[in-house]
């Protein structure tokens, strides 16, 4: 998500922006032990209708980016929003305390990007509870602990980047590092984006909902077609920190890596650090998902081959237009035709095209970076 001089200080002055958020009805905990960001637009007039949006983490600029469009969206529709974080990516217990807040509250409805299948129970009582539920980005596990999920599909967007992947390594082997969100529990954000990954390279998955199971040796039939190794699979957090620390262990089983897969770009700009220090940036194809305008930037600048850019601003917005809607109308949200949830649209962003695969370029991704 860096610039390849100064990759940390860059994200790291991003995500203290996101941490500095301070919003105040709720007292949570945010990221880096600081209170939760949480807090009410427009103030709490009972004519308002009451939306709260439960984000992973403000330590993410990807969430900061939610939470203002779902600011813009409520000064505009009348809406008394309340903000919510998790202290980081997979904190549950946060998520659960301002999950019964809503309910207690009163809202209308409550938009949320679980951190983990521990937030299902209250997400069920909210629906009881007569909330509508709206998961933005990660839809829970079972999907119907939601009334719907506005996302990307995190399937196509490591499929997309696969097969740029496999379109770049012209038949040369792949000795492939995987930098994964957890190792202690199971998002399907997490295993959509790297079994899609593989899938896109031409790589047999065993279980598409389990990260790991595919044969750590063979060939792969994207692009040319070639051979293949599986180096590992480390978890990230989804953080900076995590993807340099998860790059260095793998460089450590293995120091001729050629293609990285991050789950998005802050353990993008981690793992591109601990090549950087190894003296082996320029010998790696690092992939990711996000498409953020840093993100964006980093694929310009080399330090990314390609992202898969979502729009989490307009996951926010619509998420909350639609509880608006409901509450005046009656009229419910419904899914993109052939999926069980709604599809917020997906773009391959790279400055090096490959044939038969559709992208766009760092500059018109920068227009539109998570839907600003």
């Amino acid at each position: 998500m860096l610039s390849s001089t100064a990759p940390r200080t860059v994200a790291t002055r991003l995500f203290a922006l996101g941490a500095v958020l301070t919003l105040g009805t709720l007292s949570l905990t945010a990221c880096g032990g600081n209170t939760s960001s949480t807090g009410s637009t427009g103030g709490s007039s009972s004519d308002k209708i009451g939306v709260s949006l439960i984000v992973k983490t403000t330590s993410n600029p990807f969430f900061v980016s939610m939470q203002d469009g779902a600011k813009k969206a409520a000064e505009s529709d009348g809406v008394d929003l309340k903000l919510a974080a998790g202290k980081a990516d997979g904190d549950e217990d946060t998520q659960i305390q301002a999950i019964e807040n809503a309910i207690s509250k009163g809202d209308k409805g409550i938009l949320i990007t679980p951190n983990g299948p521990s937030v299902v129970d209250a997400l069920k009582k909210a629906k009881d509870a007569g909330l509508f539920v709206i998961a933005l980005d990660t839809p829970p596990d079972p999907a119907d602990a939601a009334d719907i999920t506005f996302a990307t599909d995190n399937f196509a967007a490591g499929e997309l980047i696969g097969k740029w992947t496999a379109a770049q390594l012209g038949g040369k082997k792949a000795t492939i590092a995987l930098v994964d969100l957890f190792d202690d529990k199971v998002v399907s954000v997490d295993y959509n984006r790297d079994q899609g990954f593989l899938t896109g390279l031409g790589i047999d998955t065993a279980d598409k909902k389990k990260n790991g199971d595919e044969a750590k040796t063979g060939k792969y039939t994207g692009g040319k077609g070639g051979d293949y190794e599986i180096v590992g699979s480390q978890a990230s957090q989804g953080a900076e920190d995590g993807g340099r620390t998860a790059m260095e262990t793998l460089l450590s089983k293995n120091p001729n890596i050629n293609v990285v897969y991050t789950i998005n770009e802050p353990a993008a700009a981690g793992a591109f650090e601990a090549l950087k220090s190894a003296g082996k940036e320029k010998d790696v194809l690092i992939v990711s998902v996000d498409g953020g305008c840093t993100g964006v930037n980093n694929v310009k600048s080399g330090v990314i081959g390609a992202t898969a850019q979502q729009y989490p601003v307009k996951m926010a917005e619509l998420g909350v237009k639609a509880i608006v809607d409901l509450a005046k109308t009656g009229k419910k949200p419904a899914n993109s035709e052939g999926l069980d949830f709604y599809n917020t649209g997906v773009e391959l962003v790279t400055d090096k095209p490959a044939d038969g695969i559709k992208s766009i370029t760092t500059t018109a991704a920068s227009d539109i970076c998570w839907g600003k």
